[in-house]
């Protein structure tokens, strides 16, 4: 379903990387919607992981209510979205292990790169991340 190389809106990677910013100290989380297999929404979404400076868990209400609105809207889950503090755009093994979308593209954005945000995306099936290339969309 999903393509080795995905486009994203600017508006969309400015949201994202943005929602990292503004929570430096503990893993931001959501979810990304698709129109048509093209990426389209943010749904921001509580982290209620014990420690949520080193990993996220998604509020399960907040989760249910945004997959909610995605259908009602026509939209499809096109990806779950987290931030690394501290550490690389790369999956951890907690990630790996917790990873239970086969069909979701995994967005990691590291804040952990000297003033550069970075944001890599991964399909992840059985234990195993396989890197896919993002690019920004071209806007008209």
């Amino acid at each position: 379903m999903l393509a080795g190389e995905i486009q994203l809106s600017r508006k969309l990677t400015t949201e994202l990387l943005h929602l990292a910013q503004i929570s430096p100290d503990q893993e931001i989380c959501g979810l990304v919607s698709s129109i048509n297999h093209q990426p389209a929404h943010c749904y921001p979404i509580k982290n209620v992981a014990t420690l949520p400076q080193q990993q996220f868990l998604l509020d399960a209400e907040q989760q249910i209510a945004a997959i909610k609105t995605m259908r009602e809207q026509g939209e499809e889950l096109f990806a779950i979205y987290h931030s690394h503090p501290t550490s690389p755009a790369i999956p951890s093994t907690t990630d790996l292990e917790l990873a239970a979308y086969d069909d979701a593209l995994y967005l990691i954005i590291s804040l952990n790169t000297k003033g550069v945000l970075e944001m890599r995306g991964f399909h992840i099936h059985e234990k195993t991340a396989q890197e896919v290339v993002l690019t920004l969309a071209n806007e008209r």
